[in-house]
This record gives C-alpha cells, sequence and structure tokens, in this order.
C-alpha cells in the first residue's frame, strides 16, 4: 500500500487498514450475520443501529459486565467510610456530650451513610462506564465513511477489526459475503485526524484546571484568618437575616443600640408573676414549705404531677424516682465516664427539703439537669413536686397510711 491518494485536499499515503464493514437494511439481517461472526469465533467486533435490537447481545455473545461489582465496592466503601468518618468525629475527634445520649448509635448515622452509599455509586458507575468503554474519544475511522451517518436512520452495521487475531482479510470478506450484506466496505486507519488534543484545547484545560483550585484557596484563607465583613453564605439558611440581632448597632436609634431595653417601670402583660409563692417557690424571702393555694391537693393534681412526672422526670429519675431511668442505664451501660448519675428523689435529705426548693430545682435546674422553667408551667412544676412527695411518702409508708376502710384488705 505506497500508493498516495487525494485526500481533503492533500497528498497523504494510504493508511492501514482498520477493518471491514458490512451494511444491511433489516435489524434481522444484523442479528443473523451477528451470530454469524461470533460463532467464528472474532473478539473485535462490534454492531451498530439507530435503535436497540432485541437479541442483538446475545447473537453477539457479550457477557454480563463486571460494572455492577465495581459500583458494589464502590457502595461498600462509601457505606463504611461515611459511617466510619461519623463515627470518628463524634466519638474521638469531637466529644460531644448531649443529654447523656450515646456519642455513637447505627440508627442516628444512617442518613449521611446512605447519602454516602448513593454518591460513591454514582461517580463510579460514571466513571467506570467511560472507562469501560474507552471513552472519551474525540474520532474514529467510522467519522470518515459516510455511508456510516445512516447508521443513526434506517442502516444497520457490523465492523470487524484488523486486530483481530483471527482477522485475515480475504477470509473475512468471505464470511461477511455469505451473510449477504448490501454493502461490504473497507475502512481505513484515521490519517487526516490527529490522535493529539488541539493545541488551543489543552491550553483552555490547564487554564480551567487553575481556575478551578482558586475557590479552594479563597475558602482555605477564609478559614485561617479573621475579616471585618460577614463572609459569603452560598446557603444562608437563617444564619443571615435582614433583623438586627442582638448587640448590633442601629444609628437608628440615639443610643445606636438595635436591641431596645425595657422601658422602666413596665412589664409585658400577663408577666408580671408577682406572687412569690407560686412563681418563686418562696415566702417571705424563704423557701416555702407548702403549696400555693393555686395548686389544692385534689387527685386531679395528682394525676396531673404523675402526667408530666412521666413525660419530663420518667427518662432520668425512674417510675419510681429511684434515679434509674432508661437514659441513666444507658449512659451507665456505656461507661464512657462523662455521666453524671441522676439524684434518687427518695433520699431523706430530699425527703425533708422544702417544696419550694424543689419547685427552684425544677424550675432552675442543677448540675446535668436542665432548667424546665420555660417548658413546663409553674402549676404543672407544683404538680410534680406534689407527686414527688407521693412517691418518697410511698417508699417510708407504714399502715397507718393507708386508709382505715382499705386496711382490712390488707390483712
Amino acid at each position: 500500500m505506497s500508493d498516495t491518494k487525494k485526500e481533503a485536499g492533500k497528498a497523504v499515503t494510504e493508511a492501514p487498514l482498520h477493518g471491514l464493514l458490512a451494511e444491511y437494511e433489516t435489524p434481522t439481517a444484523l442479528v443473523e450475520a451477528a451470530k454469524r461472526v461470533r460463532d467464528a469465533g472474532f473478539k473485535k467486533w462490534d454492531t451498530y443501529s439507530p435503535f436497540p435490537v432485541h437479541g442483538i447481545d446475545p447473537a453477539m455473545g457479550i457477557k454480563p459486565t463486571i460494572l455492577p461489582w465495581i459500583v458494589l465496592v464502590a457502595g461498600l466503601i462509601g457505606c463504611g467510610g461515611g459511617l466510619l468518618l461519623q463515627w470518628w468525629t463524634n466519638t474521638y475527634d469531637y466529644k460531644w456530650l448531649i443529654s447523656g445520649k450515646p456519642f455513637f448509635s447505627i440508627p442516628a448515622n444512617i442518613p449521611i451513610t446512605f447519602e454516602m452509599t448513593i454518591l460513591f455509586s454514582a461517580v463510579t458507575t460514571l466513571f467506570a462506564m467511560l472507562i469501560l468503554n474507552g471513552l472519551p474519544r474525540h474520532h474514529h475511522p467510522l467519522d470518515l465513511k459516510k455511508r456510516f451517518a445512516r447508521v443513526t436512520d434506517d442502516r444497520f452495521f457490523l465492523m470487524v477489526e484488523a486486530v483481530d487475531p483471527k482477522f485475515d482479510e480475504s477470509d473475512t470478506r468471505e464470511l461477511l459475503e455469505e451473510t449477504k450484506p448490501v454493502v461490504l466496505d473497507e475502512v481505513l486507519e484515521d490519517r487526516v485526524t490527529s490522535d493529539k488534543l488541539p493545541r488551543g484545547l489543552v491550553y483552555a484545560l490547564v487554564v480551567i484546571s487553575v481556575a478551578a483550585l482558586v475557590p479552594f484557596g479563597l475558602i482555605a484563607r477564609a478559614r485561617a484568618s479573621t475579616m471585618r465583613k460577614t463572609r459569603i453564605h452560598i446557603i444562608p439558611d437563617m444564619d443571615s437575616q435582614t433583623e438586627y440581632k442582638a448587640q448590633r448597632m442601629l444609628d437608628f436609634f440615639p443610643d445606636d443600640r438595635a436591641m431596645r431595653p425595657q422601658i422602666p417601670g413596665t412589664i409585658a402583660v400577663g408577666q408580671l408573676d408577682a406572687d412569690d409563692h407560686l412563681y418563686r417557690g418562696k415566702v417571705n424571702g424563704a423557701w416555702a414549705l407548702t403549696f400555693p393555694k393555686q395548686v389544692p391537693a385534689t387527685e386531679a393534681t395528682m394525676k396531673r404531677g404523675q402526667q408530666r412526672f412521666g413525660i419530663y422526670c420518667t427518662p432520668c429519675h425512674g417510675v419510681a424516682g429511684n434515679g434509674d431511668g432508661m437514659v441513666a442505664k444507658r449512659a451507665t451501660a456505656l461507661a464512657q465516664g462523662t455521666w453524671v448519675p441522676p439524684a434518687n428523689l427518695n433520699q431523706d435529705y430530699l425527703r425533708v427539703m422544702p417544696v419550694g426548693q424543689l419547685f427552684n430545682t425544677i424550675t432552675r435546674g442543677i448540675r446535668n439537669m436542665p432548667a424546665y422553667g420555660p417548658q413546663i408551667p409553674p402549676k404543672d412544676r407544683w404538680a410534680i413536686v406534689m407527686y414527688m412527695r407521693a412517691l418518697q411518702r410511698s417508699h417510708k409508708a407504714t399502715i397507718n397510711d393507708v386508709p382505715a376502710a382499705e386496711r382490712g384488705s390488707l390483712k
């Protein structure tokens, strides 16, 4: 093949053979031809059609792709990596104790683990598909065949590549002719299109790659430095609002303060709370020894206190107030060294503690116990104290505490 030919207006050396291309008019003819080529033992060949052809995969002898296994491995890596990252950050790198909850538990970390699994699987699917298919490829010898353009319209093609170990030009041509193609043509290697990327494209890729590093540099600079202006929030959520925040400057008022102080001598309607006994548990400056008149010692009050006790107190202090609630048991079992056990409400010093002081403890909290004043109304707090007194008395109960009408049933 030393002859020369005119192509694209230039004299070039005849290109070597890339393969033989057979053209068919129907998908049935393409499937039958594929079976003949498959049975002949060829490995480097392919079929082309304008739409998916039923039965073409078994006709070509295509084996299941390895892609699902690659995606499975990537998904397992993402799953394990996401779970490991959350475990490391929560239990080792930055421990954060929240109401005695465990530093790590599987259910709480499932969402991130699921997202990491999907992320790794999706990205791996894309890039593995490109690699297995030899993509991207910006040119191919078939691009120079004008007849091959009909593959997107109404023609079906089969090409056997010359690099196939069983390829012999005369024998392969004879085999393809037996499949009765409309046209059987040679496909030469592409000598027109250069294998090298255009220089302009190379420069553009370099510029884009360098520019892509700029945002990461700016992020690193912002994290390592301080600035007078608020940082840019791409997703601001509720971090940045139009309202002025507490302690901020505002030149609208003479004192330049955005947060307005209360007007002397005024109080919000319904928030006077002048009754120290009811709202603060004190009488004449000392802890109250009795319940306020607004909280009568009735069965309804006791049931209300039992219900509120079950909601707010039982998780830590237990149903009987012995300090053995489910949260305390879980924290004790974990033995992480950061748990402060809740008090046993039936201890002697709590039995003699003024009810006003117990009310104040619920209101303001103590040690690890948070303040429940903002969550529980004052009357409910008193109802809880009344139920606590009933629990404490039940632990030291005698026969005299049982109503006379019911003592006979206990004998």
